[in-house]
């Protein structure tokens, strides 16, 4: 197992402090702010606990309303909102230092059978026929910025394989969308709730990016102020993390200094597991326009 999946999963495993109130780790990564796709899947893994086992989540919609500061545990508060047969919901709070960093509100579905029907999935390169992270970043590491490169070079929780990194190397005004394969460096716990937080994780990886493709630029861009605002997730069917999805974004919109973005998680035969969506801040700074 690769540490970053090492460290994901145990992140996920939140100390129970008292009825509906959790702590969960924050480890000081380096960097000025936690990714935020950690504080969704904590917050997830709290809610879940509060539900009998019959029920998974089916939706999620989060607020991030101020920056969590890495070293410093997250405590979460969930109220139980409903408690129904078919369905149940949960508000969960997340605080550092006794104020609120995030909100979300979760609902859960038991399972049941009815209509389905699925879009089709783009056609790209499957990731066997793409090359992998090392062969991508040996070839075109010498073309990237020096903080692409720092990332490049990071501890991976993932392994990805990008259809097109273009984006990463160039300037070039681009069609904002784009398509990465994803799947777990390593096994995860045959367990929906785990595989649905560790898709939530990875759901925030690249999203708000797709809405910067329009205008030639990248997250790393030091001209940019980037923050996730927002963050929706619905599941659709059961996950298995430990196999390939390709994650299908667009960005239909930017303005405002913000960028909305859109993604689909599709499983190599075709079907929907999760769809998210996200708006973010893409403001440029002073002297940058």
């Amino acid at each position: 197992m690769a540490k970053g999946l090492e460290n994901l999963l145990n992140i996920l495993e939140l100390d129970c402090l008292e009825k509906d109130l959790f702590r969960g780790a924050c480890p000081n990564n380096g960097f000025a702010r936690v990714f935020g796709g950690q504080v969704i899947s904590q917050a997830l893994i709290a809610a879940q606990q509060t539900i009998d086992d019959t029920k998974m989540a089916h939706s999620l919609h989060g607020y991030f309303t101020k920056p969590t500061v890495p070293g410093e545990p997250i405590i979460y508060q969930v109220d139980r909102d409903r408690d129904g047969r078919s369905f149940a919901r949960r508000r969960v709070i997340a605080k550092q230092y006794n104020k609120e960093i995030f909100s979300m509100t979760a609902s859960f579905h038991i399972p049941e059978t009815g209509m389905e029907h699925n879009i089709k999935m783009p056609d790209v390169p499957h990731p066997e026929d793409l090359p992998n992270e090392e062969e991508q970043v040996k070839k075109y590491i010498d073309q990237a910025r020096e903080i692409v490169k720092q990332y490049w070079q990071s501890e991976r929780t993932f392994e990805l394989r990008t259809v097109d990194i273009t984006h990463y190397v160039s300037d070039e005004k681009l069609e904002p969308r784009q398509h990465i394969w994803f799947r777990a460096k390593g096994k995860i716990p045959d367990n929906q709730t785990i595989q649905q937080a560790v898709l939530a994780y990875a759901s925030d990886m690249s999203l708000l990016d797709t809405s910067l493709f329009a205008h030639g630029r990248a997250a790393f861009d030091p001209a940019l102020q980037m923050a996730s605002l927002d963050h929706a997730i619905w599941f659709h069917r059961p996950i298995n993390m430990e196999n390939w999805h390709l994650y299908a974004q667009d960005s239909p919109s930017s303005s405002g200094a913000r960028g909305l973005s859109r993604g689909s998680f599709f499983t190599k035969e075709g079907e929907v597991v999760a769809s998210v969506a996200q708006e973010g801040l893409i403001r440029l700074l002073p002297g940058n326009n």
